[in-house]
């Protein structure tokens, strides 16, 4: 496994993995403590979040997002949050994006104006098929997740498939995101299918 992207912003670190994925991994930090969101194993990107505190948690945002999260969380002997409701003592809120048979959870951190979308929002080649650096999950473009995230302005916005957007770049990428969701739809169904070969295994 190879690395894309490793590299350390206003919330923590991000990593990526070069794969046709693009999936993301994060480490949250504030205060000397770390909370791993949605981890793939690293030992580069491990070793340097670890450095950045204690560990206080390993959070697992999407259920299909097991990925490395629970055997991370025995090996660092961190408490392991699978879909939670609430992260004790976190300085981040917890936003249910739950539709149905989608179980989904994102992280909005307002001192510092950070969004963690873990699928519903992506900056992949998969996800931003429109004119835009980020875009909607190819499931949930006929319904997005506008109700939870619609009145959020991120300067920091994180994601599980693909780069984080900074800076007011953010706010305005969620926000066309959003608005593009259904429009997009046929640019997707026309891009998507070579993208899906190369998918095969992964989360």
């Amino acid at each position: 496994m190879s690395v894309r992207e490793l590299a350390e912003h206003p919330l923590g670190l991000t990593w990526v993995d070069d794969d046709a994925l693009q999936r993301a991994s994060h480490a949250l930090v504030d205060d000397g403590r770390v909370w791993l969101v949605d981890p793939f194993d690293d030992a580069e990107a491990l070793e340097r979040a670890t450095a950045l505190g204690a560990v206080a948690g390993v959070l697992q945002l999407f259920v299909a997002h097991g990925r490395d999260g629970k055997a991370i969380a025995d090996r660092l002997a961190a408490p392991f949050f699978s879909l939670p409701t609430e992260v004790p003592d976190a300085p981040f809120d917890v936003v249910s994006l739950d539709l149905l048979v989608w179980k989904e959870r994102a992280l909005w951190w307002p001192a510092k104006r950070g969004l963690v979308v873990a699928e519903s929002i992506g900056t992949a080649p998969h996800y931003a098929v429109g004119h835009g650096p980020a875009g909607v999950h190819m499931v949930r473009r006929a319904v997005p997740p506008a109700g939870p995230l619609k009145d959020l302005a991120p300067e920091h916005l994180l994601v599980g498939h693909g780069a984080p957007i900074h800076g007011q770049d953010a706010a305005t990428a969620l926000r066309e995101a959003l608005h593009r969701s259904r429009r997009d739809i046929p640019t997707a169904v026309i891009k998507l299918p070579g993208l899906f070969r190369s998918m095969q295994g992964r989360s």
